[in-house]
């Protein structure tokens, strides 16, 4: 990410905007991240739990890793979710073979997700701390394009980008980068297919199996969940090369399609590796943990996405006497979704470049996203 030592903010009113706040059921704790599909739009709440919302919502379905769902008849200001257990006694233990999960989903990949081209009105958010400062957040409008809503490696390898996904800025909501002396980017030359790739299921669900196949890993899966056609499955793999990934996934068993997907990788004791930066400066590079989220969403008969997220915490950057533990979050919220003919975007974002030096359309929308508290500090400092 590049840093830059400019202010830009878009300021929406969100003091007098509706909202709606999803609490846990047993002890009161905000529930971020839970989903709210309206008749026409997906919207999810922020960390602290709050998520906008018009007082004329009603019909609408809340849910939540971890919890319940919930059909909400009229709008309430606050919302209880019940977990979907208590404490790991009442779960009635069943193994189950994730690796066969994952190989039939993947073999029939562009059958049970919406592979054909699709525009998406999104919220694409960005976060960046360093040493435990958030020195970096965007939050901006956009519209996705995608030819068949799945990672495309010769593309990625020929950096055919355009093939594979399209955005177009429309407004940049909030936009605020601190930069300082201190804060060293390390940006390298190398290619990654991880940063496209982290945007689509079928690339995660690929690295996964990967795992899978290294020799002596180890694996277990277990049904702690099951009601009507959705499983929630927990799993964990000691991959062979020193990896270890937690996580959980709901699985329609009917549809036989992954609906929600979050997984963990922990990776600090991986050596450290030593890199070199586009202007030659060398430092020294050590992974941190990192997660992604995928959710989706049955609508019109077709699954398509309504998040993706990317999370990372304590990768560490050397260099000279100086040290830096970086966190960051990418956050992509799926609006609304259509089926469409169109080749692409005119115009679209460039993505050899920073994707914020690419100019706006200027597209306002009812606000879908609330500054948690946190946030709304950072971009009011001065």
């Amino acid at each position: 990410m590049k840093f830059f030592n400019f202010l830009f903010i878009f300021f929406f009113c969100v003091c007098s905007a509706q909202k709606i706040r999803i609490v846990d059921a047993e002890n009161g704790n905000p529930i971020p991240n839970a989903r709210i599909m309206l008749r026409d739009q997906i919207v999810y709440t922020n960390e602290d739990g709050f998520a906008p919302l018009s007082q004329d919502a009603g019909n609408f379905e809340i849910s939540a890793s971890g919890f319940q769902k919930e059909i909400i008849p009229v709008f309430n200001a606050e919302v209880k979710l019940k977990p979907i257990y208590k404490n790991i006694d009442e779960i009635r233990i069943i193994n189950v073979d994730i690796r066969k999960i994952f190989n039939e989903v993947s073999k029939h990949y562009d059958e049970r997700y919406y592979n054909k081209p699709s525009l998406y009105d999104v919220v694409y958010k960005e976060k960046g701390f360093d040493n435990d400062k958030l020195h970096f957040l965007v939050i901006a409008e956009a519209k996705f394009w995608s030819k068949n809503n799945r990672y495309n490696f010769k593309d990625g390898f020929r950096k055919n980008y355009d093939d594979i996904l399209q955005m177009q800025l429309n407004n940049v909501k909030y936009f605020k980068s601190v930069k300082s002396d201190s804060i060293f980017s390390g940006k390298t030359d190398e290619f990654s297919h991880e940063y496209l790739g982290n945007f689509f299921f079928n690339y995660e669900l690929y690295r996964t199996q990967q795992h899978l196949k290294i020799k002596d890993c180890k694996y277990s899966g277990r049904l702690i969940f099951e009601e009507g056609d959705e499983q929630v499955i927990t799993f964990k793999i000691q991959s062979g090369n020193g990896v270890q990934i937690e996580g959980e996934f709901k699985y329609n068993k009917t549809d036989k399609v992954i609906t929600y997907f979050e997984s963990h990788y922990f990776q600090t004791d991986y050596p450290t590796m030593k890199k070199t930066t586009t202007d030659g400066r060398e430092f020294m590079y050590k992974l941190g943990d990192a997660a992604v989220i995928f959710d989706f969403y049955k609508k019109d008969g077709v699954y398509v996405p309504a998040l993706t997220r990317l999370e990372g915490d304590r990768f560490t950057v050397f260099y000279k006497d100086e040290t830096h533990v970086r966190k960051f979050s990418r956050e992509i919220i799926y609006n609304t979704f259509t089926k469409t003919d169109k080749k692409g975007l005119d115009p679209k974002v460039d993505f050899n470049i920073s994707i914020w030096k690419n100019v706006a359309v200027k597209e306002d929308r009812t606000g879908t996203t609330l500054l948690s508290e946190e946030e709304q500090a950072f971009v009011s400092q001065k």
